[in-house]
């Protein structure tokens, strides 16, 4: 039993005991869901442990170079039909039994962003349904709440968030577009790459990159939030992987000299040492 795989999630295995071992097994989607913890307390008191890693899609590979972050869904900054985990990782909609969803409901991450490149994901812990589920980014004035039956296309109805819906539509400006499948199934993660340097918003789904969904992000001179919403009763959607970069004072440089370039075989005809030419190309 305590190498055996564990397949079911958001499950707490019963407590088997026996006079020479005892397991039990968590399964945390409070922050990683990721991964199953199984530990067995040996009758002399050893704990061993056993960990089922989560699938994996490959992302961590490109942005091996990246620093993990670190940010949770903001309890003071969201729709009252959204609840949140005691840590603040996964958050759930529209759950009242009697009047389940009136509206459309979203929350935003606690942390904004105004400069470098972030990476994070959100896991569709649930299968999406209804109207709109949507993951993205927004400022400290993006709508977080409609109410009176009103379900609509949250993250993008206006020009103070970019969204993407579970249908495979992009939304700014009340205005969308289609960009990918649609996805439905339960454990879809969905990556959002925010990368101010070119000003760009980038979703992967699985780990595949979707391509570039919004540009000209690095205009907005706000701090842009990461979003969800939902009008779907019982949504439940959580955080997996965060990762940041800023460049270094050369590389920021080197992107100010790329800049005034009119094309990259002009880099050679500068007098600059050939690594710093070679380290332009690769912008």
């Amino acid at each position: 039993m305590p190498g055996s795989r564990l397949t079911v999630l958001d499950t707490v295995m019963p407590i088997y005991d026996n006079s020479n071992f005892k397991i039990a097994a968590n399964h945390d989607v409070t922050s990683e869901w990721h991964y199953f913890s199984v530990c067995g307390f040996l009758a002399d008191g050893t704990l061993t442990a056993f960990i089922q890693s989560p699938p994996s899609y490959g992302i961590t590979s490109s942005f091996r170079e990246y620093q993990t972050e670190k940010w949770v869904w903001d309890q003071y900054s969201k729709s009252p039909e959204v609840c949140l985990s005691r840590d603040l990782q996964n958050a759930y909609f529209h759950t009242d039994p009697v009047f389940m969803s009136m509206g459309t409901a979203g929350v935003r991450g606690t942390k904004g962003f105004t400069e470098g490149e972030h990476y994070w994901e959100v896991i569709f812990l649930e299968p999406p349904s209804g109207t709109s589920v949507m993951v993205g980014v927004g400022t400290e004035k993006a709508l977080l709440h409609l109410g009176n039956f009103n379900f609509v296309d949250l993250i993008g109805l206006d020009t103070e968030s970019w969204g993407l819906s579970y249908k495979g539509d992009i939304w700014h400006n009340g205005r969308k577009q289609q960009y990918c499948e649609a996805f439905f199934q339960e454990a879809t993660v969905i990556g959002c790459h925010l990368n101010f340097y070119n000003g760009t918003l980038t979703f992967y789904k699985n780990g595949e990159n979707l391509g570039v969904a919004f540009t000209g992000l690095d205009k907005v001179k706000v701090p842009l939030f990461p979003t969800i919403s939902s009008t779907a009763c019982d949504t439940e959607l959580g955080l997996g992987l965060q990762f940041c970069r800023y460049l270094t004072l050369q590389e920021k440089c080197l992107q100010t000299i790329k800049r005034t370039l009119d094309y990259d075989d002009s880099i050679d005809c500068l007098p600059l040492p050939k690594v710093l030419k070679a380290s332009l190309k690769e912008l």
